[in-house]
């Protein structure tokens, strides 16, 4: 295949990709809306369609028709392309995680995944990095106090929950002597590095919630405190994309990444192997456990003071990373 038939190839299945994953986004409001029904004992969305099956599409024709109000003292090229510094480092992100090992269809390979790299899990980090421009960009742009001090507070969140997330990645690429994706998989045949690597995963878990703006993290967006956070100012669309990009998409790629991590990728579940189930499903399985994890977390705790926040991450998560490493460091001396 020639440079251009690659390249039409590879943006084909790109926009596969980000419309498999718009759609897959939309849905797991509905999910999350339901589930949260349940958890706080009322009834979730049951009018739009069957079930409220319909009530993601009634969503999205809702905020693209909503009004699009533009506060006249805003920094307007900052506050229109805050939105997308949030949205498209989360959809990036997608391009170097594999869903699973090439298999055949009709004579046809299938490749799940857009791109398969030997540093990619050093650019999935560094697309996530990105986003909090969008949120510094929100607040900074909004030219109000409260998006300001929302912007802040996330931006101190993430400053230290990345730290300590970088960290505790080092036990998994240790491990696997190596940044690709792929190559971690399967450097967990005999063993998940969810073992050896416990407290790392505690490390991540707590990362994820931070890093998504999920309760016990959203300090951002306290309504009792900042209004609506550093989103105050936005209406329509540019609105949706920042709930869209972080709550979602982002929680829904980063489970990814720790399933693939942590608990094998796309192999079985332990004593399930015979199962008839093929390897994309297995990790979509899982992904969607962890999904859920994150949801039952959100729906049931109190949000934190700021102050407990950032004290959490750098006196008790840096210091849990930093402790797996020498763990993790002991148990390749020892097993090899």
């Amino acid at each position: 295949m020639d440079l251009l038939g690659t390249a039409i190839f590879l943006a084909i299945k790109s926009l596969i990709f980000i419309m498999g994953m718009f759609l897959g986004a939309a849905y797991l409001t509905l999910l999350e809306r339901k589930f949260a029904g349940h958890v706080q004992q009322r009834p979730g969305p049951l009018h739009v369609g069957p079930h409220g099956f319909l009530q993601p599409i009634a969503d999205a024709l809702k905020v693209l028709t909503k009004e699009d109000l533009v506060p006249d003292n805003v920094d307007k090229v900052l506050f229109y392309l805050a939105s997308l510094m949030a949205f498209v480092p989360a959809i990036m992100i997608l391009a170097v995680v594999p869903f699973g090992e090439p298999f055949t269809i009709f004579g046809i390979e299938i490749q799940p995944y857009i791109s398969d790299l030997n540093v990619g899990l050093l650019l999935a980090l560094a697309f996530g990095s990105i986003s909090i421009y969008g949120v510094i960009f929100a607040g900074w742009a909004s030219n109000s106090k409260y998006p300001m001090i929302g912007g802040l507070r996330k931006a101190a969140v993430l400053i230290g929950y990345e730290v300590a997330l970088g960290f505790a990645l080092a036990g998994p690429i240790m491990m696997a002597g190596s940044f690709s994706l792929r190559e971690i998989v399967e450097a967990q045949q005999g063993m998940w590095f969810i073992i050896p690597n416990i407290l790392a995963f505690v490390v991540v878990v707590f990362c994820v919630l931070a890093e998504t703006g999920r309760t016990p993290f959203d300090v951002q967006e306290a309504e009792a405190e900042l209004v609506g956070g550093y989103v105050t100012e936005y209406t329509g669309m540019k609105f949706g994309l920042f709930p869209l990009a972080e709550w979602y998409i982002a929680t829904f790629v980063l489970s990814a990444i720790t399933v693939i991590l942590f608990f094998g990728g796309w192999q079985p579940l332990p004593l399930l192997g015979w199962l008839p189930i093929p390897e994309f499903l297995w990790f979509f399985i899982k992904v969607f456990l962890l999904f859920m994890f994150f949801l039952w977390v959100h729906w049931t705790l109190p949000r934190y003071r700021v102050d407990q926040i950032t004290e959490m991450a750098w006196k008790v998560m840096l210091p849990l990373a930093l402790a797996n490493i020498l763990i993790v460091a002991v148990w390749i001396i020892i097993f090899g």
